[in-house]
């Protein structure tokens, strides 16, 4: 019987990693470079998710070759070894369906009573 449920190809795994969530989520509204995508999830999470050079481009990498971002040089003659990221058609899917899988989490304990414990967090 064949499933209406739409599935991911391989190349984006879901759960998505927490870095890479975030990542995704810099990007939702347009490239930036490195450490523009570093600053956008610090001030995002107020601080609370920072993330080193060391892990962003090791996570880039990845979502590189699994098509969930992709490389771009900016215009800009004085950036011009400034490589920026931007999320592609499937970046965009994975984020989203990362996100409605969180929303269904959270539904669930919502439905619990750990629920009166996210109030007084």
């Amino acid at each position: 019987m064949p499933s209406n449920d739409r599935r991911l190809p391989s190349a984006a795994p879901l759960p998505l990693p927490v870095a890479e969530f975030h990542i995704l989520v810099a990007l939702a509204d347009g490239a930036r470079h490195g450490y523009g995508i570093m600053t956008d999830i610090e001030e995002r999470t107020d601080g609370a998710v920072r993330l080193g050079p060391g892990t962003l481009y090791t996570a880039l990498r990845r979502m590189t070759d699994r098509g969930l971002v992709e490389e771009g040089v900016t215009g800009a003659r004085e950036d011009a070894r400034r490589v920026n990221y931007r999320i592609t058609a499937l970046g965009r899917e994975a984020a989203v369906t990362e996100a409605r899988r969180m929303e269904a989490c959270l539904a669930l304990v919502r439905s619990t009573r750990l629920a009166a414990r996210l109030e007084t967090a």
